[in-house]
């Protein structure tokens, strides 16, 4: 199937966005500000040693100076036109292999040069060799990760070895006579992401492979693969019982990014790029093919941006803001021209290169930056899709209740859908913080990553069901598993319109006890649903998502005029704003910090703001400021003593009196908070409730804290229960703790967006929660059939129980009152 069409115009693309350089009065940040680019470097390696070649650095803004001759490319040129005079040869797949093998071996000068083909099972068998006993083909195989063929297609990265033999991942095999070969070079060969085999050279003396003939290698490795995608090359003796597989009915488990249920017909994020020519004739012509290229893309997502619908988006154009400074990247350009230098073609150079950078990528650490790769992959396919003229082709007609199913996806290729038949997405790899899942969770499609195997599993208009609630797709299911889940989304749109009839109900349990319900939000494309839930405020706002989807820290005036935007449009509606909870599992793109063993119990959230005081200033400074004359609700996050309480508040209150030195009006009034996560908190609540105006239990880290699990292990995941006696009972107690100081008290978390969980809090004592939007009904729907005064009567006594879980309990409670969960 080709992917829809992206509409290229030939409109030159509009400025660039920039950040904005403002005086902002306050300590400048050091030199060992977490602020700032990354510093790089290269690494040195002895001679004779294992050297894992580096390409430059994908995310790089600075491109090589190019002198104009580029006799480095001669050789590879050369190469690559024998290649292709070699292709046009008549002969068999074999006789061609053979052939390519000994070409590369002379230009090379090596004794040796083999090719590797990956096959089902993880199998990398030997298809043609140069100087190998030619018995062993088709005989020889290696798993991956087995020997150092393997260790290259595990790493996708190649390895240039002067001495292979002592490397400890060499495996021996006899029937090849590689005995007498010392030195090797390997390198994968690559389509779509995925490897598909590996390259190799040997010599019989150490030889330290250089720079220039790894990127030779790697460039007909990249041909390889084309020819072998294109079926100019046929794999021999395909092994069809993976294609027997893919009719079965199959389970895969996955993440869940975007909650929800749908069912419908899968339609596989094929891009319909096929590269036939991978070899240029004059490099001229192609670099002049790439700049026009270029040009049209960055129009067409210029376009794009001016969308009706995008306009809609609000902040999430940040997102796509970002995904256009991509676009811009010189240094991307830069190795694209380098790679047509080399001898390719303007579309395969564009192969090349994403295949470097997936290699690259793949490796990093930083969440943030791999993200950042389906972003760029995006990018490429709009590129190969301008280069090949592939736009003006009308899209294939899709189904109405289509599953879109990709490795990953960029946020402008889900826009490129109908989201009127996309009933929801499942990515092979993906994450919450991912620009497609923001967008994605905009439009309320439900979103399943880390789903191992879907793109190889699933044809195209298979029936699929996807459970992102259980975090679980099932493909080609029989009638009746279709039917039972049919009948759940019948029963679930049933449930939204008795929902959405409570929406101007107030949530007052049967006995009369008021809760207040609120919103969590981290986006301006949030704010409208506290609205149109009922809402009675936010009562969390994530200050730290628009800081993610920027590629620099925002200054004053922007986070002024952001925090602004939410106050404008919350419309007199409370709003707690929670400062910047960064580190852990949540890294900005221009933050450099030290690698924590342990990210959610190291340097995060206020330890940050407190150790780099600018950065939390700043922001009080601007949450000031765009509150004046109304009320501010300021809330530090991962507070563990009350001596980090009061250097917060210090900040705070040294920011008002700045501000009001300066003769700038000031909020009516300023609310003081913080969010109960570490459970030493516990221990000093008496000595801090005279300190604070209110307390949010933040449910998720104070979770993981008390049963030290990791939530974001899956082996863990289930091991414990939020419901557990225990952890109800430190709950329980926080509650009495805080409601008899009279401070107001709230829950926001995971915890507090289930209905049968919500119960549970409510007969702990809470009487504010803070959940998403979509869960505002149905926790009402509850509460108004609650008495919640009979709960919390009978809620003590099932403290003291030694089970694993009060779950049984509490829903047998519910079902014998008639509570609707």
């Amino acid at each position: 199937m080709n992917a829809p069409p992206h509409n290229p115009s030939t409109q030159k693309a509009g400025n660039k966005s920039g950040s904005v350089r403002e005086s902002t009065d306050v300590e400048p940040l050091s030199d060992k500000s977490p602020i700032g680019p990354a510093a790089r470097g290269e690494e040195q390696t002895p001679p004779g040693k294992q050297r894992l070649v580096k390409t430059p650095d994908p995310m790089s803004l600075e491109a090589k100076p190019h002198d104009g001759k580029a006799h480095e490319w001669a050789g590879s040129r050369r190469l690559l036109r024998l290649l292709r005079e070699l292709m046009k040869e008549r002969g068999s797949s074999q006789a061609k292999l053979d052939n390519i093998v000994k070409l590369i071996a002379q230009d090379i000068v090596a004794e040796v040069c083999s090719i590797y083909v990956l096959r089902p099972g993880d199998v990398l068998e030997l298809f043609a060799t140069m100087g190998l006993k030619p018995e062993a083909v088709h005989q020889t195989r290696l798993h991956v990760e087995e020997g150092i063929v393997g260790q290259v297609a595990a790493l996708a990265l190649p390895l240039a070895l002067s001495d292979a033999q002592s490397h400890p991942n060499f495996a021996y095999r006899p029937e090849t006579g590689e005995e007498i070969y010392q030195s090797l070079l390997g390198v994968p060969i690559q389509r779509a992401g995925r490897v598909i085999g590996v390259l190799a050279v040997q010599n019989v003396t150490s030889r330290s492979y250089t720079d220039e003939e790894v990127e030779a290698l790697e460039t007909v490795a990249m041909l390889l693969a084309e020819l072998f995608a294109g079926g100019e090359i046929g794999l021999l003796d395909d092994d069809t019982s993976a294609e027997g597989d893919r009719g079965k009915p199959m389970r895969l488990d996955g993440l869940m990014l975007n909650e929800g249920l749908a069912i419908g017909h899968a339609v596989p994020h094929t891009r319909g790029i096929v590269i036939s020519q991978v070899i240029a004739d004059d490099p001229e012509v192609e670099r002049g093919r790439l700049v026009t290229a270029v040009a049209e893309m960055r129009g067409a997502i210029d376009d794009l941006m001016a969308r009706a619908d995008i306009a809609e988006l609000g902040e999430h154009r940040e997102v796509l803001e970002v995904y256009r400074m991509f676009a811009e990247d010189r240094g991307w350009i830069g190795r694209i021209d380098e790679a047509i230098l080399s001898g390719l073609t303007a579309e395969a150079a564009v192969e090349k290169v994403q295949v470097d950078t997936r290699a690259r990528m793949a490796k990093v650490k930083d969440p943030y930056l791999k993200e950042r790769l389906s972003d760029l992959e995006d990018l490429g396919n709009r590129l190969l899709h301008h280069l090949l003229d592939l736009d003006g082709a009308e899209a294939q007609d899709l189904p109405e209740d289509m599953v879109l199913i990709a490795r990953n996806l960029g946020p402008a290729e889900l826009l490129d859908y109908d989201a009127e038949r996309l009933r929801a997405v499942v990515l092979e790899e993906g994450s919450p913080t991912a620009h497609v899942v923001i967008i994605a969770r905009a439009l309320n499609i439900p979103v399943l990553g880390r789903c191992r195997d879907i793109v190889t599993s699933v044809r195209h208009g298979d029936q699929i069901v996807v459970d992102a609630d259980n975090e679980q797709v099932l493909l080609r299911p029989n009638e009746d598993v279709q039917a039972s889940f049919s009948s759940t989304i019948a029963e679930r749109d049933r449930r939204q319109e008795i929902f959405a009839a409570t929406r101007d109900l107030p949530p007052v349990t049967a006995d009369g006890r008021r809760i207040s319900l609120n919103i969590n939000a981290g986006l301006l494309i949030d704010i409208p649903h506290l609205h149109e839930s009922g809402a009675d405020g936010i009562g969390l706002y994530r200050t730290e998502i628009p800081f993610m989807v920027r590629d620099t820290f925002p200054g004053v005036t922007a986070q002024t005029e952001l925090y602004s935007r939410v106050v404008e449009q919350a419309e007199g509606k409370p709003v707690i704003f929670r400062t910047l909870d960064v580190g852990g599992d949540k890294v900005l793109p221009y933050w450099q910090g030290e690698v924590d063993e342990n990210p959610s119990m190291g340097w995060r959230a206020i330890r940050i703001g407190l150790d780099r005081p600018a950065v939390l200033r700043q922001q009080i400074r601007a949450l000031l400021r765009a509150c004046q004359g109304g009320e501010l609700r300021i809330m530090f996050p991962m507070i563990s003593d009350v001596a980090e309480l009061e250097a917060a508040r210090a900040l705070l209150e040294r920011e008002m009196d700045r501000e009001a030195n300066k003769d700038r009006a000031l909020p009516s009034a300023v609310k003081v908070g913080l969010m109960l996560e570490v459970p030493s908190l516990v221990w000093q609540l008496p000595a801090l409730l005279d300190k604070v105006d209110f307390v949010s239990v933040g449910s998720n880290d104070l979770f993981q804290f008390h049963f030290a699990a990791d939530r974001g292990n899956p082996r863990l995941a289930r091991r414990y229960d939020v419901l557990a006696p225990g952890f109800l009972k430190l709950l329980h107690g926080v509650a009495e703790q805080v409601n008899k100081k009279e401070v107001r008290l709230s829950l926001c978390g995971d915890m507090a967006s289930h209905p049968l969980e919500a119960m549970a809090l409510l007969g702990c004592g809470f009487e504010s929660l803070s959940m998403p939007a979509p869960s505002i009904a149905p926790i009402k729907t509850m509460i108004r059939s609650l008495n919640v005064e009979s709960l919390r009567a009978l809620l003590p006594s099932w403290l003291e129980l030694p089970d694993h879980s009060l779950r049984s309990q509490l829903k047998s409670y519910a079902d014998e009152q008639g509570v609707e969960l």
